[in-house]
């Protein structure tokens, strides 16, 4: 804030905004490749491609084609990539035994990336919801409620099957209460001294998410059921900073906010109060929204996305998970 008092007409702020020069030096926030983790939706197959009929432009990839992917992103200067699993129906059930197969899906996906573009950073999601026949984030009982601690102890299982296949990040989305600790210890105690972890820490139970679990093939097993016991309620503020405090103690090394736009406040927040390494994730409700609105000529696409993502920067976001990470980064040059 300033401490001069200065006064019109001796003090004219448009002076510096009249052209592009002067907005440029005065500018405090700039988008670089290096801002963008890239999520893709990996399936079975060889020489797959399907599109994602609610994510325009997004498509689900089988390994072979993700690999190229990935050598496009890291010629562009993206420096991650994110990981979701598309699991066929006959691999789901109830205790999601597939999420931790040393050979499952995504384990066989990190290995080939790791392998062909070994400079790329692979990050996994650490949950229950592709692998599960009811589309929860965990183990149930049977009035369908999810159990925590029979939950955590899958999804140690699941870190450490990612972590043995060679990813960077492990990210766990669960929203499960002491995971984080546990992920860590059975991390260390394998020697994965160096798989960091991503905390979801502050995951809303956001009416956001429709598309991503269109991609994932979750939708049509959670029905009309919902994640409100274990998901953050939308209302809540200062119960983020308490979510990301347990998280940090019990040894993340970054913290998400998801979802991005409608939750700068929180990444504000979160990143002044903590100071750690903080993630938004502009998630695929708003890139749906967008693209939508864009593809109709309601809004210009690049000019939208481009200050939506800027915003997510300057709420104090170190890093932004979207779909648009290509499209931005061509976008900018």
């Amino acid at each position: 804030m300033s401490q001069f008092k200065g006064y019109y007409p001796l003090v004219r702020p448009r002076r510096m905004r009249r052209d592009e020069f002067s907005r440029r030096l005065m500018r405090e926030n700039r988008l670089t490749p290096d801002d963008f983790i890239y999520p893709v939706f990996v399936l079975e197959g060889k020489g797959q491609r399907e599109p994602v009929p609610s994510m325009p432009g997004v498509e689900r990839l089988s390994i072979d084609l993700l690999v190229e992917e990935a050598r496009a992103c890291a010629r562009m200067g993206i420096p991650a990539m994110a990981l979701f699993p598309v699991v066929p129906m006959e691999k789901k059930s109830e205790d999601a035994a597939e999420a931790y197969n040393p050979n499952g899906l995504a384990q066989n996906a990190v290995r080939a990336l790791k392998d062909a573009v070994p400079e790329m950073g692979v990050i996994t999601d650490v949950a229950l919801d592709p692998f599960t026949t009811h589309g929860q984030d965990g183990l149930i009982d049977e009035t369908g409620y999810v159990l925590n601690d029979e939950t955590v102890d899958v999804l140690t299982q699941q870190a450490l099957s990612h972590a043995e296949a060679g990813a960077d990040v492990v990210a766990p989305s669960d929203m499960m209460d002491g995971r984080i600790g546990a992920i860590r210890e059975v991390l260390e105690e394998g020697s994965h001294i160096h798989t960091r972890i991503l905390a979801y820490s502050a995951k809303y139970a956001s009416s956001f998410y429709g598309p991503f679990r269109d991609a994932v093939g979750s939708a049509a097993n959670l029905g009309a059921g919902n994640k409100y016991t274990y998901q953050m309620d939308p209302h809540n503020s200062d119960e983020a900073l308490h979510e990301v405090a347990m998280d940090l103690e019990e040894g993340a090394d970054m913290v998400m906010v998801k979802p991005g736009m409608p939750y700068l406040d929180i990444v504000r927040r979160v990143k002044e109060t903590f100071g750690v390494p903080t993630f938004a994730y502009h998630v695929s409700g708003e890139y749906a929204m967008l693209k939508a609105a864009g593809q109709n000529g309601w809004i210009n696409e690049k000019a939208c996305v481009l200050e939506a993502l800027v915003c997510m920067k300057r709420a104090g976001a170190d890093g932004i998970l979207t779909y648009y990470a290509r499209q931005a980064v061509e976008w900018m040059d």
